[in-house]
């Protein structure tokens, strides 16, 4: 089973979430998504294996959300899409794929939904 993570070592979600995988038995392939962003083609992949909208996988307490005027309802998913490709800080985190799903991994324990 192919597992990859979403990771920002700096969040302390993000590393609960990679030690539940760990205790699990899971080594996932570790995306440092700041450093290694995904491009709009794959960001658009995980919004739609999460089931959600690309405006739910906004950080909306980040900086980058107001400079960027984020609020604004008329922006299209791929202009938010867009936008989080040029700051990855945007993407909720930490995002857990595997087998065509994928779970954010707040409170951490949801992840295992889909392992």
């Amino acid at each position: 089973m192919s597992v990859e993570i979403y990771h920002n070592p700096r969040c302390s979600k993000s590393r609960a979430t990679l030690a539940i995988l760990e205790e699990n038995n899971v080594s996932p392939d570790v995306r440092l998504y700041l450093e290694n962003p995904p491009n709009a083609e794959q960001l658009s992949a995980v919004v739609q294996q999460l089931g959600i909208t690309p405006r739910d996988l906004l950080r909306k307490g980040e900086a980058e959300y107001k400079e960027n005027n984020l609020a604004d309802t008329s922006l299209t998913d791929q202009q938010i899409i867009g936008l989080m490709v040029e700051f990855p800080r945007l993407i909720e985190r930490p995002i857990v794929i595997t087998n065509g799903q994928a779970r954010i991994g707040r409170p951490p324990e949801s992840v295992l939904e889909i392992l």
